[in-house]
């Protein structure tokens, strides 16, 4: 873990705006404002910190707009009163449990964000898996990140980046497709502008129908015809196969699939995937040739490969060409995907998906369930994934889902289909938002408002891109009646307890993974 100096006036903390995971120091000043710095001690950016980070503290002193009290309506015609904590969760409960009782347990859903603390992340996940006994929690990571995350399990057996940042400086090659990290991970990405700059010998591969800021140090830039992804990456694997630029020791003793695979890109010739993706055969190759004199390769993506009906497919057509050079599992080497929030791959840890289980335990395992329920002492857990975020309001619109809670994040403005999101919204029976800011178009359709305290107003931790676990300290108080997320789900499921013996009251502080 990552837990970084600080003083009596000089708290770290870290940057909510992206998965890079940098540094920051925020000052408290004497007229209760904060600036901030980059933190020079933090491996991850040493300092350095892009233009949304070094703003970040505006965010944090601006309170003009922040939600101070629980606010409730007990009908969709009355407007929304002040009422108090118990008030608000005292009827939540009540909700909840009619519409799990009439309807069962997959009547009601948890949509949160990859915004949220681990511990937060957690608890919500402990407690409608664990204890209501659906699987009905899903976060906006869902439509950024599961196409990674059934790559990396389909393919390395688990959901886990292979590498981390420091192998950026031991690598010879990258591979950069279906991303801007000049843009997107401008931190990062400066990593490997530096290590090319120092080192002439260095390789950047591009792949993007657009010409970006990322091309401007590329080597090759590969403008590939939108949805060719996949010809393109089979291409280069057959270029290597036929070279004989793989690692057959690695491919014989630690892979499997390697017939299947050949024969799969051998089913058209380079010229033929040439034709098809928009870029000379030469190209091709010369990226084949690349990757098989490199030392260390890497290859980077994001959304532009996960945020596809076949994104899975993508995502293991990129990860296959680490595999078949063998280069995973050594310095300098391996299939790093960038993650779009600050903490996806910390709730990602904990099973905060519709079909994940902590410490990457698999929903789909009898073994993996029992274990769990057993660790939590709860009711037992559904073998079957819960809905995931589209199919929730899907399912609020046709009815099959009666009560959702929303924390952490606006489905209306991050959703694809906004318009399915507004109609389901106000056709469910019951709606909970979880919000700081009083801002939030969701609010409009809430039954029940629950102030949430912001970043910089809790402490916990969060995992990068790199899987680095970094603390997070709690440097100001929250304003009016607002209250850490992880807190507000206690409290739920304390009030949940006390109306029904057979839901465990949780415990209101979490101070490790599997408490």
């Amino acid at each position: 873990m990552q837990k970084t100096r600080h003083t009596t006036n000089q708290l770290s903390t870290t940057c909510c705006y992206c998965g890079v995971g940098c540094g920051v120091l925020l000052n408290k000043e004497k007229n209760g404002s904060v600036s901030l710095e980059g933190d020079k001690d933090h491996p991850v950016n040493k300092g350095a910190l892009c233009s949304k980070g070094m703003n970040l503290h505006h965010t944090v002193n601006d309170k003009t707009d922040r939600l101070l009290y629980p606010q409730m309506r007990y009908n969709k015609n009355m407007p929304m009163q002040r009422v108090s904590w118990d008030e608000a969760l005292d009827r939540t409960a009540a909700v909840f449990k009619t519409f799990i009782e009439k309807y069962g347990p997959d009547s009601v859903a948890f949509y949160a964000s990859g915004q949220c603390l681990t511990e937060e992340y957690y608890v919500v996940n402990k407690l409608i898996k664990g204890f209501i006994g659906s699987n009905n929690i899903d976060t906006n990571s869902r439509l950024c990140m599961s196409s990674a995350v059934a790559a990396y399990k389909l393919a390395l057996g688990e959901d886990s980046v292979p590498l981390c940042y420091d192998d950026i400086e031991l690598a010879d090659c990258f591979y950069v497709t279906g991303a801007n990290p000049a843009w997107c991970h401008p931190i990062l990405w400066r990593r490997v502008e530096a290590h090319k700059a120092a080192n002439s010998h260095v390789k950047i591969i591009v792949v993007d129908p657009r010409v970006t800021d990322t091309c401007s140090v590329a080597d090759l830039h590969l403008q590939l015809n939108p949805g060719t992804d996949i010809t393109l990456n089979h291409a280069i694997g057959r270029v290597l196969i036929e070279n004989g630029d793989i690692d057959l020791d690695f491919i014989t003793n630690h892979a499997e699939g390697f017939e299947a695979y050949s024969k799969l890109v051998f089913e058209r010739t380079i010229t033929e995937s040439a034709l098809i993706c928009g870029v000379s055969e030469a190209d091709i190759r010369l990226a084949a040739q690349y990757i098989a004199e490199a030392k260390g390769y890497i290859a980077m993506w994001t959304m532009g490969l996960n945020q596809s009906a076949i994104g899975v497919n993508k995502n293991l057509s990129l990860i296959n060409l680490n595999l078949i050079t063998g280069h995973i599992g050594k310095p300098g080497s391996g299939p790093m995907s960038l993650t779009g929030q600050p903490n996806a791959m910390g709730g990602r840890e904990v099973g905060g998906l519709s079909n994940l289980l902590p410490a990457h335990r698999d929903l789909g395992n009898a073994q993996h369930r029992e274990e769990v329920e057993k660790f939590w002492g709860g009711t037992t857990i559904n073998p079957n994934p819960g809905l995931s975020a589209t199919e929730m309001f899907e399912a609020l619109n046709d009815g099959r889902l009666k009560a959702i809670w929303i924390m952490c994040t606006n489905p209306l403005t991050s959703m694809p289909n906004v318009r399915l999101v507004e109609e389901a919204l106000k056709k469910a029976r019951f709606v909970v938002v979880q919000e700081i800011t009083n801002k939030s178009e969701s609010l409009a359709f809430a039954d029940v408002i629950l102030p949430a305290a912001a970043r910089a107003e809790k402490e916990g931790t969060m995992t990068n891109s790199e899987r680095r676990i970094s603390y997070l300290n709690k440097v100001l108080d929250a304003p009016g009646e607002a209250l850490r997320d992880a807190e507000i789900i206690c409290r739920f499921a304390k009030k949940w307890a006390i109306k029904d013996s057979t839901l465990k009251i949780l415990p209101l502080f979490m101070p490790s993974m599997f408490a």
